[in-house]
């Protein structure tokens, strides 16, 4: 007798493939998150599955990291929950890429650090990451400019943050030109130019992109393009203001800073202080190597 090949069979290696290694929380509890990007569990907690060796090879493929594609790819193969990733929330971000390395490198990430001319590396409890992160992330989404007016705001996207990197990282490469002793004066001014516009392009798009209501005495809008046009055409004073709130915001809901013991034999090559904080910095494109 012959095996019908449309009969779908259970593998008998399932038992060999990966199962979640850990659960996570997102601080934004399913907030933020469009319709059909995130499927919410009951518990608020998402497994996260270890890497494996394709996504590994994706994240050393310098033009998906740069662009997104290959982050976007590794954390939706490995927490299946999040059906879109582009859509992730800045506050939940950290979170997740802490997640996904805690899952396939375990609790310990050797962290290099330089003092002067000194270099050595430094073991870093993810766990306490985490647990840092979570009593320290909370979003204020209101700000009131006056009487009249409060304006409302959400925390960047994955995609918005990716834009808004390779747009700096484009800037980056136009103004080395302007170092350039070999390009003319006027090709120089040319490309200050288009670099201070694309600079000025990202800090509206920032704002613009935060928006997500506003409240006035004249009225209230969630419209898009409203918020487009209104972002566009307030005064520096205002524009500020709303800046300003979103860094804080920023600032207060980023990963603390590593507090370290200064190792005696750097203290032996002339480093006097007793302490060294060092910025804890989850770039995809260094975090998973």
């Amino acid at each position: 007798m012959t095996s019908d090949p449309l009969k779908i069979t259970p593998n008998p290696l399932a038992a060999f493939m990966r199962q979640p290694k850990i659960y996570i929380k997102l601080p934004s509890q399913g907030k933020f998150w469009p319709n059909g990007s995130l499927e919410v569990t009951e518990t608020g907690e998402y497994p996260v599955y270890s890497m494996t060796a394709r996504d590994e090879l994706m994240l050393k493929i310098p033009d998906a990291v740069m662009s997104g594609q290959a982050v976007v790819d590794v954390i939706q193969n490995c927490m299946p929950h999040i059906k879109n990733a582009w859509h992730i929330p800045a506050i939940d971000l950290d979170i997740i890429l802490i997640g996904l390395r805690l899952a396939t490198y375990g609790e310990i990430m050797e962290t290099p650090i330089t003092v002067g001319e000194n270099e050595f590396t430094c073991n870093v409890d993810l766990r306490q990451v985490l647990d840092s992160l979570y009593a320290k992330i909370s979003w204020e989404d209101a700000i009131s400019i006056n009487d009249n007016l409060t304006v409302f705001v959400k925390p960047l996207t994955y995609k918005h943050i990716s834009e808004a990197a390779l747009k700096s990282f484009e800037t980056q490469k136009i103004m080395s030109i302007v170092g350039n002793d070999e390009i003319s004066e006027e090709e120089k001014i040319k490309a200050f130019k288009e670099s201070f516009n694309k600079l000025t392009e990202v800090t509206i798009s920032i704002v613009q992109n935060s928006v997500y209501k506003i409240d006035s005495s004249a009225g209230s809008t969630d419209n898009p393009q409203h918020i487009k046009e209104f972002v566009n055409n307030i005064d520096k004073q205002m524009f500020n203001t709303i800046q300003n709130f979103l860094e804080t915001q920023k600032a207060n809901n980023a990963v603390p800073n590593l507090t370290i013991t200064t190792p005696q034999d750097i203290k032996d090559k002339g480093y006097t202080e007793d302490k060294i904080e060092v910025p804890l910095v989850f770039d995809p494109s260094t975090f998973f190597v």
